[in-house]
């Protein structure tokens, strides 16, 4: 079984539930995807299939590599690809179609995106540290401080925290419960933030280990 779709975000609000409980949710607009290959151990090495998004993309925004690509599986261009590993014994030909219904609610799913891009930042903002005194006469108010040595070793050592571009990575948030589902518009509600921009493309996968309550 296919553990994973790509999706599109559509963006956060709000729903009640049934005991009058507010909850965040994130909107996804996640598949309908459909089989474009599939990887085998024998050939590849190992066992996946290889999903694209089933959306409009204009034929010149399509490469000739990427163009025979999907003709070799008789299938028009799709502008998002992604890899799900499965199981040798795994069913799924190519051609075929994966749709919402592979999640039910009250599921918890990993979910994979670009962040958004902030620019260039300094070190309170990109890595919340905490700053020098407001009093008047201070000098140090939002600077990183010390960065070293100087004497011994006399130099600065790699992973420093410091200014620099924020954002714009690729992040996964875990352990997202599937609040609700609506299968006919193939949107998943899903409780909390989920990493990039709205209209940005993710990859849902079925959280391996789940939510544990503490």
């Amino acid at each position: 079984m296919v553990e994973g779709l790509i999706g599109k975000k559509i963006g956060m609000t709000q729903i009640f539930m049934d005991d009058g409980r507010a909850v965040p949710v994130t909107l996804v607009k996640a598949g309908p995807c459909v089989v474009v290959q599939r990887k085998t151990a024998g050939t590849d090495g190992y066992c996946a299939l290889q999903l694209g998004l089933v959306e409009k993309i204009s034929a010149r925004r399509v490469t000739k590599a990427r163009r025979g690509h999907f003709e070799r599986a008789s299938l028009p261009p799709c502008r998002v690809l992604r890899e799900f590993r499965v199981v040798e014994s795994e069913e799924t030909k190519v051609g075929d179609t994966i749709k919402l219904d592979i999640f039910s609610t009250d599921d918890f799913v990993d979910v994979t995106g670009v962040s958004r891009g902030k620019g260039f930042a300094g070190v309170i903002k990109r890595h919340g540290f905490g700053g020098g005194k407001s009093t008047h006469g201070s000098m140090f108010h939002r600077a990183p401080g010390s960065i070293g040595q100087s004497a011994t070793p006399s130099r600065v050592f790699k992973g420093m925290k410091g200014p620099g571009h924020m954002g714009a990575r690729r992040r996964t948030q875990k352990n997202l419960q599937v609040v609700r589902i609506d299968a006919e518009n193939s949107i998943l509600f899903l409780q909390g933030t989920v990493p990039g921009s709205p209209h940005g493309y993710v990859t849902i996968r079925r959280s391996k280990k789940g939510r544990t309550d503490a």
